[in-house]
C-alpha cells in the first residue's frame, strides 16, 4: 500500500464480519482496518484519518447511529456507510438524514461492498475538490486561455500544446462543438514566438466559397460585383502572425484547391490581381466533423486532408473529463460574479451533484451558459439547484421533437438527443416506480426488478433519486 491509497475503517462487534470485509476490500487499492466497538473506532479516527468508515448499525456498545453522528460532526469529509441486518425504511431514512453516504443491508455481496466504497470515494473526491475551489475563490491555474482542469485527458492536451507552441508546425484540432477548440488555438499562439503578433480566428462555415476567398486572399477594385475598392485579405493582414481556420470542413472543393497551393507555398494572388504575394503565417485548423469520412464521401480532397492533418490534437468532450467540470464552473462563476458585482462563493451540495453528474452535450459552451444564467439568478452566496432549472429539465423530449432540423447533420444530432432523453425519462420513471412499489426499500426494489442492488443504486444516482424522498411519500 502507498500513502496515497484511501484508508477505510470497518466497525462491527462481530470479528468474522470485520475480517471478511477487510478481505473483500483487499482486492482494491486501499488500506482497510477494523475496530470491534464504536468506542475503539472513535479513538482510532481521532489519531489517524480515514476516507471511508463502514459501521454496523446495532452494536452492544455505542451503536452505529451514534458513531455516524460523531464522525460527521467532527470529520464531515469522511464518508460513512452504514451496514445492518435489521434493514427498515425508517432506519434508512434516519441514517441518510444524519449524513450517511449509503445504507447497505446484510447480507451483501463482495461486489456490492466494493462498488459502494468506490462510489463513496468518488463522491468524497468531488466534495474535497469543491471545498478547495471555494477556498481558492476561483483563482485557478491554467497554462493560458482557460485550458482548465487536471484530468489525464486535458493534461495530455496541455502537454501537446506546450510541445507544439514554440514551433511553426501546422496544427489540426478536432472535437465536438463547444469543447473549446479555439481556446487551444489561442493557447498555442500565446505560447509561441508569434505571441506579440496578430491572431485571426475565421469561421469558414459563415462564408460562401467566393466570399471566403475574398476574405482570405483579398481583392482588387472591380474584381467582382460589389468590389468598389481594393481590400487586403486576412492572409496579408496576418503576416508574421497566426490564423485559426475553424470548421475547415465546410469549404467547397473549389476553395480547397485554391487554398491547397497557399498552404504548401504561403503564396497567393488576390482576386482580380496579377501579382503573387508571399506571407509568413502559422496555420491552425479545426473541425467537429470526421475528415476521413468526408474524404471517403468525396466531400474533402485527400491531398487537402493530408496537408492540414499534420499535428492533430483531440479536444475531449466534457463528459469524458468530469473531474474538470467543477474547476471550469468555478472559473466562470468568478468571471460572472465579478462582472455582475456579486459575491457568490460557490455551489450548494445538490448543485454540485447536478453539475458533475450531467453529461453536458453542449460541452464547455453549455456549461458556461448555465453558470452565467445561474449567477444572474442567484441572490445568495451559493448557487443552488433552484438556479439550475435548465438541467433539471434534461429529460424533456418535447422541445427536441418540435424542432425542425435543416441539415442532415442536425437531423442526426437531434435523433441522438431524442433517444438519449427518452431513455433517461424512462429510466427515471422505472426507478421511482420500483421504489414506490417497494416502500422505498432499495434492496427489495432491485430484487423485484431483476437488477443487482449496485446497478439499481447507479440508476438512482444517475437520476438524482435519493432515499431521503421516502419520508416525503408518507
Amino acid at each position: 500500500m502507498t500513502a496515497n491509497n484511501p484508508r477505510i475503517l470497518i466497525i462491527d462487534d462481530e470479528l468474522p464480519i470485520c475480517q471478511n470485509c477487510v478481505k473483500i476490500l483487499s482486492k482494491m487499492d486501499c488500506e482497510a482496518s477494523y475496530a470491534l466497538s464504536g468506542y475503539d473506532a472513535l479513538e482510532m479516527i481521532g489519531t489517524q484519518s480515514f476516507d471511508v468508515v463502514i459501521t454496523d448499525l446495532k452494536m452492544s456498545t455505542l451503536g452505529g447511529m451514534e458513531v455516524l453522528s460523531r464522525v460527521k460532526e467532527k470529520y464531515p469529509e469522511t464518508m460513512v456507510i452504514v451496514i445492518t441486518g435489521y434493514a427498515s425504511v425508517s432506519s434508512a431514512v434516519e441514517v441518510m438524514k444524519l449524513g450517511a453516504f449509503d445504507y447497505l443491508p446484510k447480507p451483501f455481496t463482495p461486489h456490492e461492498l466494493r462498488a459502494t466504497v468506490l462510489q463513496a470515494l468518488s463522491e468524497r473526491e468531488v466534495m474535497l475538490q469543491n471545498q478547495e475551489l471555494m477556498q481558492q475563490q476561483g483563482a485557478l491555474k491554467s497554462i493560458s486561455h482557460q485550458l482548465i482542469g487536471s484530468s489525464p485527458k486535458i493534461k495530455k492536451v496541455i502537454n501537446m500544446v506546450q510541445k507544439v507552441a514554440p514551433t511553426d508546425s501546422t496544427v489540426f484540432i478536432y472535437g465536438e462543438s463547444g469543447t473549446g477548440k479555439e481556446l487551444i488555438a489561442r493557447a498555442i499562439h500565446a505560447n509561441s514566438k508569434r505571441k506579440e503578433e496578430v491572431f485571426f480566428a475565421i469561421d469558414c462555415g459563415t462564408f460562401s466559397g467566393s466570399l471566403l476567398e475574398s476574405e482570405l486572399f483579398g481583392h482588387v477594385k472591380g474584381a467582382f460585383t460589389g468590389a468598389y475598392k481594393e481590400k487586403d485579405g486576412i492572409f496579408k493582414l496576418a503576416h508574421r502572425g497566426t490564423i485559426f481556420l475553424d470548421e475547415i470542413s465546410n469549404i467547397s472543393l473549389k476553395a480547397q484547391g485554391k487554398l491547397l497551393r497557399f498552404f504548401e507555398t504561403r503564396e497567393f494572388m488576390s482576386l482580380g490581381g496579377t501579382s503573387i504575394e508571399w506571407v509568413n503565417i502559422r496555420l491552425i485548423f479545426a473541425t467537429n466533423k470526421n475528415l476521413e469520412d468526408m474524404v471517403a464521401e468525396g466531400a474533402l480532397r485527400e491531398d487537402f486532408y493530408y496537408r492540414i492533418f499534420v499535428y492533430p490534437i483531440m479536444m475531449p468532450p466534457l463528459r469524458e473529463r468530469k473531474m474538470d467540470i467543477l474547476p471550469i464552473a468555478y472559473h466562470f462563476l468568478k468571471q460572472f460574479s465579478q462582472s455582475l458585482g456579486k459575491r457568490i462563493t460557490g455551489f450548494g451540495d445538490a448543485a454540485i451533484s447536478r453539475l458533475t453528474e450531467y453529461d453536458w452535450p453542449g460541452n464547455v459552451r453549455q456549461l458556461r451558459n448555465a453558470i452565467e444564467r445561474a449567477t444572474i439568478l442567484c441572490e445568495k452566496d451559493k448557487i443552488t439547484l433552484k438556479e439550475l432549472p435548465a438541467l433539471s429539465d434534461t429529460d424533456n423530449v418535447d422541445p427536441l421533437v418540435s424542432y425542425i432540423p435543416t441539415t442532415s447533420e442536425e437531423l442526426k444530432k437531434i435523433k441522438k438527443e431524442v433517444r438519449q432523453k427518452a431513455v433517461s425519462k424512462v429510466e427515471k420513471n422505472f426507478v421511482l416506480n420500483a421504489l414506490i412499489q417497494n416502500n422505498w426499500n432499495v434492496t427489495r426494489a432491485a430484487k423485484n426488478t431483476g437488477l443487482q442492488r449496485t446497478n439499481f443504486q447507479a440508476l438512482m444516482r444517475k437520476h438524482n433519486v435519493r432515499l431521503i424522498e421516502s419520508d416525503k411519500t408518507g
